[in-house]
C-alpha cells in the first residue's frame, strides 16, 4: 500500500487539532488513508444508508456509540452532524477525536465556518501525485502516464484506465452532480463535460459552451461551480498586483486528472494520444495539476495564477509566494529551445523577485539563469 506523501502532516495537525477534515475527489484514497494513519479509530461511512439515516434521526444517539471519536466517512450527506460535533469536542477537547472526510469541498466549508471554525485543520487529498503512483519513471513514457491518470485504485486493482475513467464519470460525475444542481436533461450534460474536457489548459468562455450546449449561462455556471467543488477541475485566474481584478477577468480551466480528461476527448487507447492536437493541452492540465497536489501534500493553499496581457503574451503559470513570483512556462516538446524564454522578460516588473522555469519533455538542467525540468523531476518544485 502506497504511504501518502500527506500522511506526516495529517498526523501532527492531529496532535493540534479537535477535528481533521480530509476532502478530495471521490476515489482519490481519503478512507484509505484515513484508515491507515487512524488504525484504532472506529469508522463509520454515510454512504451506507442505515447509518446515515441514524445521524439524521438522532444525532446525538449516533455519535453517543463512538466516546474516543471516530472517522466519519462522507459527512456532508448529514451536515447538521457538525453542530453535535462542535459541542462534543468543546467538552471534551481532545486532540484528533474526529476524522471527517468528504467529497464536496464548498458545502463542507460552508458548514465547517459555522460549526468548527478555529477547531478543525482542513486537508485536501487529490489522486496519487507522480512520485506516489510511480517509484521508478526510467522506462515510463509520457503519454502511457498521461493517458493512465491517477486514480489510486488503477494502481491498487490494476483497473484498466478506460474503464476506470467510464465507471467514473457514470458513477461519481453524473450522480453526484445531478443530485446538487438537478441536472434535468443529461445528454446536455454529458455534451458540456465533452466540451469543458475540450477546453483544458484554455480560457474559459461560460457563454460559448451554454450556446453548444443549448443552456443558460447561468446553468453552465453552476454545473462548473460543482466540477471544481469535486475537485474534477480546477479555475485558475489571471494575476495581478490588484487582487480584486483577478476576480473579473476571464479566468483558465484545467482538468486535475489526465486520465478521466482522455477520456472525455475520446481517447480510448495510449497510441491515439501521440498525436492528438490536445496533447499539449493535456500535459498542461497535468502539470498544473501536479503542481497543485505538490501544495495540498504540505497542506498549503493553491497559489497558482497565470498571467496574459491585453497583447495575448501569456506565461502558464505564475506561482505567487508572497514577496516571490516563480514564472513558468510548460512545453511539450523534448528538444529545448531558447524561445522557451521569450515571454518571461515581458512580464511586468512589479515590486516581486522572481524566478523563471521551464517544465517540459525533457532533461533536467539550468541554463544561464533559467531553471528547466523535466516532467519526470515535477515533484521537485
Amino acid at each position: 500500500m502506497i504511504r501518502r506523501k500527506v500522511s506526516d502532516r495529517v498526523l501532527e495537525l492531529s496532535k493540534l487539532f479537535p477535528v481533521i477534515t480530509i476532502t478530495g475527489p471521490r476515489q482519490s484514497g481519503k478512507t484509505t488513508l484515513c484508515k491507515m494513519l487512524f488504525p484504532d479509530k472506529r469508522y463509520v461511512s454515510l454512504e451506507d444508508l442505515d447509518e446515515r439515516k441514524f445521524a439524521e434521526e438522532d444525532p446525538k444517539g449516533f455519535l453517543n456509540r463512538f466516546p474516543d471519536g471516530a472517522v466519519i466517512d462522507e459527512i456532508q450527506y448529514v451536515p447538521g452532524l457538525f453542530s453535535y460535533i462542535q459541542t462534543i469536542v468543546d467538552e471534551k477537547n481532545i486532540s484528533g477525536m474526529y476524522i471527517l472526510t468528504g467529497s464536496q469541498q464548498f458545502e463542507m466549508l460552508e458548514h465547517i465556518s459555522q460549526s468548527l471554525a478555529g477547531r478543525v485543520a482542513i486537508v485536501k487529498l487529490l489522486p496519487f501525485s507522480l512520485d506516489e503512483a510511480y517509484s521508478n519513471l526510467d522506462n515510463k513514457e509520457l503519454d502511457e502516464v498521461l493517458f493512465t491518470g491517477f486514480f489510486p485504485r488503477i494502481f491498487d486493482k490494476k483497473i484498466n484506465p478506460t474503464d476506470m475513467a467510464s465507471f467514473y464519470v457514470s458513477t461519481y460525475l453524473e450522480r453526484d452532480v445531478r443530485k446538487l444542481v438537478n441536472v434535468k436533461d443529461l445528454l446536455k450534460f454529458e455534451m458540456f463535460l465533452k466540451l469543458i474536457a475540450a477546453r483544458s489548459g484554455q480560457l474559459l468562455n461560460l457563454s460559448s459552451i451554454a450556446e453548444a450546449c443549448g443552456v443558460s449561462h447561468n446553468t453552465i455556471k453552476s454545473w462548473v461551480s460543482v466540477l471544481e467543488a469535486s475537485y474534477i477541475i480546477k479555475i485558475s485566474y489571471p494575476f495581478f498586483r490588484n487582487i480584486k481584478k483577478r476576480l473579473v477577468k476571464t479566468p483558465k480551466v484545467y482538468f486535475l486528472d489526465t486520465g478521466l480528461l482522455c477520456y472525455l476527448l475520446g481517447i480510448r487507447r495510449v497510441e491515439h494520444l501521440e498525436i492528438h492536437p490536445l496533447k499539449g493541452a493535456i500535459f498542461e492540465s497535468f502539470v498544473v495539476a501536479e503542481l497543485l497536489k505538490n501544495r495540498f501534500n504540505k497542506v498549503e493553499q493553491d497559489n497558482l495564477f497565470f498571467y496574459r496581457d491585453h497583447k495575448g503574451i501569456e506565461i502558464d503559470v505564475v506561482i505567487d509566494n508572497g514577496i516571490e513570483l516563480d514564472l513558468m512556462e510548460i512545453k511539450l516538446s523534448q528538444t529545448f529551445s531558447e524561445s522557451f524564454f521569450k515571454n518571461f522578460s515581458k512580464f511586468p516588473s512589479y515590486d516581486y523577485l522572481t524566478k523563471d522555469i521551464i517544465v517540459y519533455g525533457g532533461e533536467t538542467f539550468k541554463y544561464k539563469n533559467y531553471l528547466l525540468y523535466s516532467w519526470k523531476d515535477i515533484s521537485q518544485l
